[in-house]
Parts: C-alpha cells; structure tokens; sequence
C-alpha cells in the first residue's frame, strides 16, 4: 500500500492504515463505540456556541474520499467555543461519512446504534498558528459531529450541499459554496458526549477534543441516495461510486467519555 492512496477498499482500507501510518494504532484514536451505561455525567461541562459568518464559507469539493465544504479561517470569522474547549476554535472545514445504505454509515456508534451518516465540522484552535501546527497539539482541534438519521421527512438543512452534489459528481471536482451558515445544520438540542480521540482518516492525529451532539438531524432516503451518487473516481475513469467511507469503531484503551446531560 503506497502512501498517499489509503482508502476504504479491502486492499487500503482501515484495516491496513497503520501500515503507513502508525498512529492509526495509537491510544486515543476515532471514531468509538459509546455505552451509556459507561459515559460520566459532568455536571462542570457547559454548553458550547457557535457564531458563524455565512460569508466565510469558500467552496465545495470531492476528493474522492468524501464530499467536503471549505471556509475561509483566516481570522476569527467562525468561531466554536465553550462546552469542553478552553477559547476560541475557527471553523475549517465540514465533510461527511456515509454507507451503502440507510442502515449504516456513521462513525460513531451509539448504544449499538449506527446513523446512515455523520457529518464532521472540524475547527482548529488559533494560539498553535495555523492548521498544522494545531495538529500537532492535543488540544489543537475540535470536531462537532452530527448524526444524519434517515426520516419520513427530508430536512432543509442539508438541502444546499446536495443541490451541488450535481456539479461535484467525480474526484477533483470543486465548485464555489458561498453565503452559507453551517449552523443550520445543528439539530435543536445542545446535548452533547465529549471525549478526546483523534482524526478518523490517515494519518489519524490524536488532537480532537470530540463534542458529540447526542440528537441527530433528520434526512430523506432520497437524500441519502444523492450524497451515494458521488463517484470515488476521475471524471474519465470507469465508475466507482463513493460509499462506506467511515472508519470503525477503535478500542476505547481507558478513556472516560463524558456526558453534558444526564
């Protein structure tokens, strides 16, 4: 397996990364499974806040592995504070993990529950620099992630992203997303797990402080289906539709997940 070409497949996949990528076996990686029964109440956990500038928001891309929203991190245009994070994060990028079909896909296991999807909206915290030096901080980024549930009724939120899926169908592809507030995207209760893991893709740096939102957002088989329509491959390559793009559940190794609600 060269570097460079991890993937999802049997022969690059989750399995393997730690070929390449040693950390991929570290103590503290992503995603896990988390048991109620396990997770610590902590009564000292706040609630966390986003403010978010709908201008920040830059483009939107396939790169073959996921389908990716860009925003402009510059200064501090989008922030996330509060909850578990000590100061201000700025808002980088959001992407998603899916399956193949509506009865899997996240990430993140819940009680035994998978979603059929879960978006990720990655922030760094600004005092380490820029974006590479945070990854190389315990507390250099943090990652909300949403659980996307699979209802009778499709939700608004995530109608902007797939309206661009069209114009993204193949890997490379990128097309401007402007004037978007990604706070849309927040199901209505701040609930939230925290624990601190690490990148759930290659080369999986244990820097993410993770907040959890326990509710999920409701979306449409049909919408589920459109984000399954993006291909893996160039735009002149045979068809390889880009499914199953989550990494499973890695060893917990002692660490306390904790809970902002009871």
């Amino acid at each position: 397996m060269a570097q460079s070409v991890w993937g999802y497949e049997s022969d690059n996949g989750p399995e393997r990364w730690h070929e390449n990528y040693p950390m991929a076996k570290g103590e503290k990686q992503s995603p896990i499974e988390i048991n109620s029964k396990d997770v610590r109440h902590d009564t000292s956990l706040s609630s966390w806040h986003a403010s978010y500038d709908p201008g920040a928001a830059k483009t939107i891309l396939n790169n073959g592995r996921t389908c990716r929203v860009v925003f402009d991190d510059t200064f501090d245009r989008s922030v996330l504070r509060g909850g578990p994070l000590t100061g201000a994060y700025r808002l980088r990028q959001l992407h998603l993990h899916w399956g193949s079909s509506d009865d899997h896909g996240s990430e993140h296991i819940i009680d035994g529950v998978k979603y059929a999807a879960e978006l990720h909206m990655v922030h760094w915290n600004p005092k380490h620099g820029n974006f590479v030096g945070a990854l190389k901080q315990p507390d250099g980024v943090a990652v909300v992630g949403i659980f996307l549930k699979v209802g009778k009724t499709p939700k608004p939120e995530m109608k902007r992203i797939l309206e661009e899926i069209d114009n993204i169908k193949t890997k490379g592809k990128e097309a401007p997303f402007q004037h978007f507030d990604p706070s849309i995207l927040f199901p209505k209760s701040r609930d939230y797990w925290t624990y601190h893991g690490s990148f759930t893709t290659p080369p999986c740096e244990e820097c993410i402080t993770w907040i959890l939102l326990r509710e999920p957002i409701e979306v449409s088989s049909d919408q589920m289906a459109k984000l399954r329509s993006l291909s893996k491959n160039g735009e002149n390559e045979p068809v390889n539709p880009l499914v199953d793009n989550w990494r499973p559940p890695q060893p917990l190794k002692g660490r306390i997940v904790r809970a902002s609600f009871k």
